[in-house]
């Protein structure tokens, strides 16, 4: 019988196996109660975890939720505030459009009272006076030149508040804008689940971006935009309260002072007409008086002629009775008579000569007088076509204050954004 080879490496005893499996059952029953506390702590932990996840995904989205209705609520001031100030651009550009029109209207009766003026400069010599009509036409220049002055700088002061309007909408607009975007990301947000196939981690998501605001400043951001806005159109009310009281004051004006220029030159006409009317009343009598004083020197002219021809036949007898010879030559009564007759015919031709002198001198100056007053009659008839032409000049104010009352076509108006009723922003 052969022997058995002895095997390599170290024996253990029997009470080493012994404590090497009490020590693997030690071990394993450690590990399974480590394993089952763990079990436990991760129980608990999911536990707590998910209903933690779970409140701040709902806090969160309650978050957003008030988030969205506290933008909301300032997208509507805004657009509320933003409609008031179109309203208000619409209300100032009519009142603008409104005194352009009126300073429009101020032209025709600038060129008509410049046209009066020219046309009264026409008048000749002594009808050339400068009366209550000049002085009224030129106030009425001065007036309407005033008139054009005041409402032009109106005109430039609601164009430079259109303007400031005009920014203070464009900041709202923007602001809005800016409240959509923010409304629809949050609802955006708002609608996203575990399940969305849109989410995915990001690098860095907790970083606070730049350009941020604190909540405090986002509301102050648009307070101030909406108290700009405010103040403007506050501004732009006063502005257009001023603008129709002035337009109504400079009307009244200018209403005033072409009724009086009017009666100053419906006066001056009458008294024209009077002063005409009494020229050529004179003028026939001077003329009448001019026959009869021909008359009477022809009258005078032919008594002249006859006593004349009386004087020759004295003279001749008394000549042809210086003829007798003798003591015939004698002085008697004839030749008394005879001499008595010269010298009463002498000093007879003698006044009728001065008389008749006197009659040609006066019939003369009435003749130049005549010229004369045919003359100024000339004159003060082309002064009183010049009134006329005058008045009916003043009669195209009558017919453009009467255009004036018709009512005024309105052109639609435009805003920042080109269109008549502004929409603010798609809902």
């Amino acid at each position: 019988m052969s022997t058995l080879s002895a095997k390599p490496g170290v024996r253990h005893t029997v009470s080493e196996w012994s404590d090497n499996n009490q020590q693997l059952s030690a071990i394993a029953q450690h590990e399974r109660h480590v394993s089952n506390v763990i079990r436990q702590e991760g129980r608990s932990l999911r536990n707590e975890t998910s209903c933690k996840t779970t409140w701040d995904e709902s806090d969160t989205s309650r978050r957003l939720s008030d988030r969205v209705w506290d933008v909301a609520q300032w997208k509507k001031a805004l657009e509320s505030c933003a409609q008031k100030v179109d309203e208000e651009m619409e209300a100032l550009t009519l009142s603008k459009e409104q005194t352009e029109q009126a300073l429009a209207a101020t032209v025709i009766p600038l060129e008509v009272s410049a046209e009066c003026l020219t046309l009264r400069e026409g008048r000749r010599g002594s009808e050339l006076v400068a009366d209550p009509v000049e002085e009224q036409l030129k106030k009425e220049v001065e007036l309407i030149e005033r008139v054009q002055q005041v409402l032009q700088q109106h005109i430039g002061k609601a164009f430079e508040q259109l303007c400031v309007l005009q920014e203070a909408r464009h900041q709202l607009t923007a602001d809005l804008q800016n409240k959509m975007d923010a409304i629809d990301i949050d609802l955006s947000c708002l609608s996203l689940t575990i399940k969305s196939p849109q989410i995915s981690l990001k690098t860095n998501p907790t970083r606070i971006p730049s350009g941020s605001s604190t909540p405090q400043e986002w509301i102050q951001f648009s307070q101030y935009n909406m108290a700009r806005a405010q103040e403007a159109m506050q501004v732009s009310q006063q502005m257009r309260e001023d603008m129709s009281l002035t337009r109504a004051q400079l009307q009244n004006d200018l209403e005033t002072q072409r009724k009086a220029t009017e009666f100053a030159l419906r006066k001056r006409n009458h008294h024209e007409e009077k002063a005409r009317d009494e020229l050529e009343w004179q003028i026939r009598n001077t003329e009448d008086e001019m026959a009869e004083m021909e008359s009477d020197i022809h009258g005078l002219d032919a008594d002249l002629q006859a006593k004349t021809a009386s004087l020759k036949l004295a003279h001749t007898r008394l000549e042809n009775r210086t003829n007798r010879p003798g003591m015939d030559l004698c002085r008697d009564e004839v030749q008394h008579g005879l001499v008595y007759e010269v010298h009463q015919l002498e000093a007879t031709i003698m006044a009728l000569k001065q008389k008749l002198s006197e009659a040609q001198h006066s019939l003369q100056k009435m003749k130049l007088h005549h010229s004369h007053m045919l003359q100024d009659l000339s004159r003060k008839q082309e002064a009183l076509s010049l009134e006329q032409r005058s008045m009916n000049t003043r009669s195209r104010l009558a017919s453009t204050s009467c255009t004036d009352k018709k009512p005024v076509l309105l052109v639609p108006l435009t805003n920042s954004s080109g269109r008549s009723n502004l929409q603010l922003l798609a809902q």
